[in-house]
């Protein structure tokens, strides 16, 4: 529990000293604020597109952070540490994977609500909207951990990431944007739901494997 713990406070700290947090979180502000600007002030045309745009967004943000979660660790040594610790490797992951959901994808779902607005989401969706992208965001870093695992030892591994991530993303965005569209609103919960418990059980299991490979 100790290790488990002190994992997840020194990636909350990296994250955060190192302006790891901000970027996506600009990102993800940038694309869902300024697309209206560009869209003119059409109601119709933002309540259409605004749903896909605030989950791919969303889904690119949290793409672009995955790249170093484990080449730094592998580089300085820190992945050596994680193997021989008497904790089992996958808690680690799982805390890893709980450090970047606390400071990337909670304020990505946060953040949902004022960019729905500037998309004309009706304000009684916007709770909805938050909770679905704060399980979406769960399911995109459970499936990014193990595209993570897999190229940490691969130099600019962002492309290969991204062919191995994006199709498992597509399940998320799919029924995040019924969710942000006002489709079903449930029933996309709990899929979504599902999708995220799916994730976080299966991918830190896999992502373990992939390091034990990598360390080898």
């Amino acid at each position: 529990m100790n290790a488990f713990v002190a994992t997840f406070r020194r990636d909350v700290a990296l994250m955060w000293l190192g302006g790891g947090a901000l970027a996506p979180l600009g990102f993800f502000l940038g694309a869902t604020m300024l697309v209206p600007l560009a869209m003119g002030p059409d109601r119709a045309l933002l309540e259409s597109a605004g749903p896909p745009l605030v989950w791919i967004s969303a889904a690119l943000a949290v793409l672009a952070t995955l790249e170093r979660l484990f080449q730094a660790d592998l580089e300085d040594g820190s992945l050596d540490q994680m193997m021989l610790s008497p904790a089992p490797l996958e808690a680690l992951v799982f805390a890893k994977g709980a450090a970047m959901w606390c400071v990337i994808g909670l304020p990505l779902a946060l953040a949902g609500a004022p960019a729905a607005i500037a998309l004309q989401a009706p304000p009684s969706l916007l709770p909805a909207i938050v909770l679905s992208l704060a399980l979406g965001a769960a399911a995109f870093i459970g499936v990014g951990l193990i595209g993570a695992a897999v190229t940490a030892g691969v130099k600019r591994g962002g492309v290969l990431i991204a062919l191995i991530v994006l199709p498992f993303f597509a399940p998320p965005i799919i029924f995040g944007s019924a969710v942000a569209g006002g489709d079903e609103v449930g029933a996309a919960l709990s899929i979504l739901a599902g999708c995220a418990l799916a994730a976080l059980a299966l991918g830190p299991i896999a992502a373990a494997a992939a390091l034990r490979l990598q360390a080898e």
